[in-house]
């Protein structure tokens, strides 16, 4: 998926003879901490709720408060990695999406992304999820996926974790069953270290809840 594919119609942009007041005013109501701002139509940089709260008079404009203002963004045609990336790296709610030329497209939310992760990292299928633990030298997805593959299963979705003051990683499986003690047996056959496992089904309304929970605090 791609950045521009993540565009939400429902945050605006700032313009830079807003107030900061007038900024403050529409983060609290899109429930975001952030916002880009554009001068002409050209988008200028990202606002931030703490920046301008650390002013005393919020009815100067933004031209009035900030000299210069931070301008994270990605191209339209960045993956929703590189967003996801972008907006870890910088602490984001918002992050503006801009075209080659560096023309103001819009933006997406850190709200939008999760959601999209979720439904493409197959969150909500049913299945059962695996976390592993290997040395960095020695990990092959490859394997990884012809052990469970013999275990007449499939791998829906992976993610690694790495350490940087370690030689292990963190290798997470979302697979499609329920039932996962043949694969983790098969697995430790091979000198796998599982480190945990966690199951659910469709009619599992625990983790359905715990997940609408998460979208519904991602738009506070």
């Amino acid at each position: 998926m791609r950045a521009i594919d993540l565009i939400t119609e429902e945050i605006p942009p700032l313009i830079h003879t807003d107030t900061g007041e007038k900024a403050i005013n529409w983060m609290d109501e899109f429930k975001v901490s952030h916002l880009p701002v554009l001068k002409n139509g050209n988008f200028v940089g990202v606002v931030s709720e703490s920046d301008i709260l650390d002013h005393l008079d919020l009815n100067q404009t933004l031209d009035g408060l900030f000299q210069h203002l931070p301008r994270p963004y990605v191209k339209s045609e960045a993956h929703i990695y590189e967003v996801l990336a972008k907006m870890s790296e910088f602490k984001l709610s918002v992050l503006p999406i801009l075209d080659e030329q560096e023309h103001y497209l819009g933006c997406t939310s850190i709200y939008k992304l999760m959601t999209e992760l979720a439904n493409t990292g197959s969150i909500k299928d049913a299945g059962g999820i695996l976390v592993l633990e290997v040395n960095s030298l020695d990990y092959s997805m490859a394997q990884i996926a012809q052990i469970v593959e013999s275990n007449n299963a499939r791998i829906l979705s992976s993610y690694i974790l790495s350490d940087s003051d370690s030689s292990k990683l963190d290798v997470t499986l979302k697979i499609n069953q329920l039932e996962l003690t043949s694969i983790i047996r098969t697995f430790e056959r091979y000198d796998y270290v599982v480190k945990a496992s966690f199951q659910f089904g469709i009619g599992d309304e625990d983790m359905n809840w715990r997940y609408d929970a998460l979208m519904n605090f991602l738009k506070l």
